[in-house]
């Protein structure tokens, strides 16, 4: 049974490919490598090095590695980035998701797990956000993603009465944060944890956005999730839709209780053993004081679960961004 993982050399996607091998299931691997990295796929899986907006090379690949469903989780993810690169953003996301889908009707794969974000919900005014929470994104990445999701559930309308019926979810879901294997951490420049790592690691003051949000101490409120509860929602879902289970279109993989920044900074401390006082920064405009989605329709369909404490996300993720400098030196 296998299952083609698109940006499966990516730090989730790397993760979600360990998953469903754990799983026995047999994965392969579409990536550019623009932000993956090779090395972040095991030994055994194959990788097939191309851009997924390559028709005849998605296609093909469906086709010779005989596919029963994809993980989509390419694409262009930097939100503040994608105010900056509209069009690039729509290309990766909005393109991209619709060369797979059309790949796969013409290779008569019909199952589908779509790596959406919460990033479509925009800054929501409410404190818990549900699947049915109303969808305002505010960047071109959230717009790209809610795109995604329409095609998605559109070609799942169109291909209703044909051989091969869409079958499809989407998971959403806010920061991705941890390790679930030392060989694979986020190197992403934009993200929150290795921002803070690199600055430590640099002899820098690491900093925190305004500390006067209405939340307990001050600091946003924000779900943090960790990467191997993530990957394993991902395969299960999978499992789902091979089985012909029932399924909800959506699913949003929230903590329901979130963690604010200084949480975060407290554990960085404590897993780092570097000391320090974060600099606070005036606010950043738009951010709103707490953003944390439920997970109960992920519970009950997805075993979904937060496994991990703020110490043990931080902690996993500190030692692969240190394995991967003493493995560099």
């Amino acid at each position: 049974m296998t299952w083609l993982v698109t940006g499966g050399a990516g730090y989730i996607g790397a993760h979600i490919v360990r998953a469903l091998a754990a799983a026995g299931l047999e994965p392969v691997v579409i990536d550019d490598l623009s932000s993956g990295h090779a090395g972040f796929v095991p030994d055994g899986v194959p990788l097939v090095r191309g851009s997924i907006l390559d028709r005849p090379l998605v296609e093909d690949t469906l086709r010779e590695q005989e596919v029963q469903g994809v993980i989509h989780v390419a694409g262009f993810k930097y939100a503040g980035v994608s105010v900056q690169r509209p069009l690039h953003t729509y290309a990766q996301n909005v393109e991209g998701t619709r060369v797979v889908l059309e790949a796969m009707d013409a290779a008569g794969v019909a199952n589908l797990v779509f790596s959406s974000s919460a990033a479509v919900f925009g800054t929501p005014d409410v404190a818990l956000v549900t699947e049915d929470t109303p969808k305002h994104p505010t960047s071109p990445y959230g717009e790209s993603k809610l795109v995604g999701e329409w095609l998605i559930a559109d070609q799942g309308v169109a291909t209703a009465g044909s051989p091969h019926p869409l079958r499809h979810t989407s998971l959403r879901y806010f920061n991705v944060v941890g390790s679930g294997d030392t060989a694979v951490y986020d190197t992403s420049p934009h993200n929150l944890f290795p921002l803070v790592f690199e600055a430590l690691l640099a002899g820098r003051t690491p900093k925190i956005f305004g500390d006067d949000y209405d939340t307990p101490d001050g600091t946003n409120l924000r779900d943090y999730v960790h990467v191997a509860d993530i990957a394993a929602a991902h395969v299960v879902a999978a499992q789902r839709l091979a089985g012909g289970q029932p399924i909800e279109p959506a699913y949003n993989l929230g903590s329901q209780n979130g963690l604010s920044v200084r949480e975060i900074m407290d554990a960085v401390a404590r897993a780092t053993g570097i000391p320090f006082t974060p600099e606070v920064a005036p606010r950043r405009p738009g951010d709103p004081d707490r953003i944390v989605a439920t997970g109960e329709l992920a519970a009950r369909d997805l075993d979904w679960a937060n496994r991990y404490t703020v110490d043990e996300m931080v902690r996993s993720a500190w030692e692969a961004r240190r394995g991967a400098t003493t493995a560099a030196s």
